[in-house]
């Protein structure tokens, strides 16, 4: 779940794992981007997705991915 939009009672699409801090927030086809707000406000801009059978990284900064 992510964990802002718990807090505001918010609904999410897919989630995304800050690679730095291990937080678990919405991407940004959620209509909150808890996933790239975190990432550009706390300068940690790796992200993978928490989707079972996802095995991806996006860095927002380099607008770079890859799967693993």
């Amino acid at each position: 779940e992510c964990e802002e939009c718990v807090k505001i009672g918010a609904q999410w699409v897919h989630l995304r794992t800050c690679q730095e801090c291990g937080v678990t927030l919405c991407c940004d086809s959620s209509p909150n981007h808890h996933a790239s707000k975190h990432a550009h406000q706390s300068a940690h801009p790796v992200i993978a997705s928490a989707q079972p059978g996802e095995r991806w990284l996006y860095c927002y900064s380099d607008d770079a991915f890859v799967e693993y």
